[in-house]
């Protein structure tokens, strides 16, 4: 669920109470970075730290970002380096010790299962993350928002010490070169850990999809091992995949989603392979719907995004829960808030890139560069460009200025949801909100007498 909102506390109290626990791996070495420059209060992550195969590199990353005591408010949080396809050695580092904290907390003190999630869409920083996840004995990968064909096979390599490699994709300008080899990354564990690689658990794969098609072609085609798969409907939270077909708007400019879009569970159910059902599933009598479909279970995003142990800046899941008590809680799916290009679910929450004063009043910046997209030059190089980017900027590159319009950073937006907002001259960052489609009832998951509720009370509720 976005980036730290399925943190390893929310992760740790799933997995204690025996369903799968899983982590957002999305910008996991921002997050590392920004919570030692608050001066890490609780002393977690320093514990994570101290656990890690390879002190020289933890305390590099000590020294580069510990803050005692945490850095002042008004005072910008310290750069970090940007993906790109040269890498970084300092990123990498950063990379593999933000995964490796994050799954180590979440798997201690029990022995429940833990999982990751990553985004297809964000593919140069993969390797290094699953690696280091892989440290931490994370028991499940899962990937969406793309075809992630060649993780499975990443993951058989790294669990024997081998090196892997994946191919990225890259928009070709029209003036770009055809005859150049696709660019790759790779990441040698070998090499990482100084000679000595150990042998690790090889962490099961569910490919995230939306169609059944898409999941029978990564059962086949995959280099390595698929495990099973998590079916999104168009109601998830988050990023949606795009309705099939040309893009058709209704009166409230959202994608038009129809029978097209259904997955076909007969299809599915003939693969062979375990499922899970997302979206829309988690409210009362949602597992059993799911079960009843032959699934293997659900997925519960948005249930527990606002519950107390998420990531969620405490002030805007008060305000959200409050919304939702009144009745006036209102979920969009904008086809151009993301610089995916894949539609993405908004919750209509004052002060947030929801309104679009706030969008304008922002300085428009790339300065995390998560989600901007490796391009082919007309010279044949390796550029990068962001539709949330300043639009000049953007255009220069070689970009439509089409594709700029509508869209949000995502990334600066989802470190603020988080209380993780960069400090800039305007003040900080605003956050955005994602949720599911589909009305919940949050009152169901609340004890009597309160209006929060805990991981507890969500599993109560949808275990029946």
């Amino acid at each position: 669920m976005g980036v730290g909102v399925s943190n390893w506390v929310l992760a740790r109290a799933v997995a204690e109470r025996g369903q799968l626990g899983v982590v957002s791996g999305t910008a996991l070495s921002l997050v590392l970075a920004r919570r030692l420059q608050l001066g890490d209060p609780d002393g977690n992550v320093r514990r994570a730290m101290a656990a890690f195969p390879l002190q020289a590199i933890a305390q590099r990353v000590l020294d580069r970002y510990f803050v005692p005591g945490g850095k002042p408010a008004n005072k910008p949080f310290i750069a970090t380096p940007i993906p790109d396809l040269a890498g970084n050695a300092a990123l990498i580092e950063l990379t593999v010790l933000g995964n490796f904290c994050e799954v180590w907390l979440a798997r201690e003190g029990h022995h429940g299962q833990v999982g990751i999630n990553y985004l297809e869409k964000i593919q140069i920083p993969t390797l290094p993350s699953v690696y280091g996840a892989m440290l931490a004995g994370v028991d499940y990968v899962l990937m969406g928002a793309g075809i992630p064909r060649l993780i499975p096979g990443a993951l058989d390599r790294f669990a024997t010490g081998a090196a892997a490699q994946i191919s990225i994709d890259v928009d070709m300008t029209p003036e770009a070169p055809t005859n150049l080899p696709a660019p790759s990354v790779s990441f040698d564990p070998n090499a990482f850990m100084a000679g000595a690689a150990p042998v690790l658990k090889r962490p099961a794969f569910l490919a995230i999809v939306s169609s059944a098609t898409l999941a029978m072609t990564l059962a086949r085609k995959s280099n390595g091992r698929v495990d099973g798969f998590i079916v999104e409907g168009a109601c998830a939270g988050g990023h949606n995949a795009p309705p099939r077909g040309p893009m058709q708007l209704n009166d409230q400019g959202e994608p038009c989603y129809g029978p097209r879009d259904d997955v076909d569970l007969e299809k599915l159910r003939a693969i062979g392979l375990p499922f899970w059902l997302a979206g829309g599933y988690g409210a009362p009598g949602g597992l059993a719907a799911a079960l009843a479909q032959g699934a293997a279970g659900i997925q519960v995003g948005t249930a527990f995004a606002f519950c107390e142990q998420s990531g969620t800046a405490p002030e805007l899941k008060q305000r959200v829960l409050a919304m939702a008590r009144d009745g006036n809680i209102r979920v969009r799916t904008d086809p151009t808030a993301s610089p995916t290009s894949f539609p993405f679910k908004v919750v209509a929450v004052e002060g947030t890139l929801s309104e679009e004063e706030v969008v304008q009043r922002r300085r428009r910046v790339c300065d995390l560069g998560q989600l901007r997209r490796p391009f082919r030059a007309a010279d044949g190089s390796i550029q990068y460009r962001c539709g949330a980017e300043p639009v000049d900027l953007y255009v220069r590159k070689g970009g439509n200025v089409e594709d700029t319009v509508g869209r949000k950073c995502i990334c600066n937006a989802l470190m603020a949801t988080i209380g993780l907002g960069q400090v800039t001259a305007n003040g900080v960052e605003p956050g955005i909100m994602t949720a599911g489609s589909t009305p919940i009832d949050f009152a169901v998951y609340c004890q009597p007498g309160k209006q929060t509720y805990d991981a507890a009370d969500v599993l109560r509720v949808l275990l029946g």
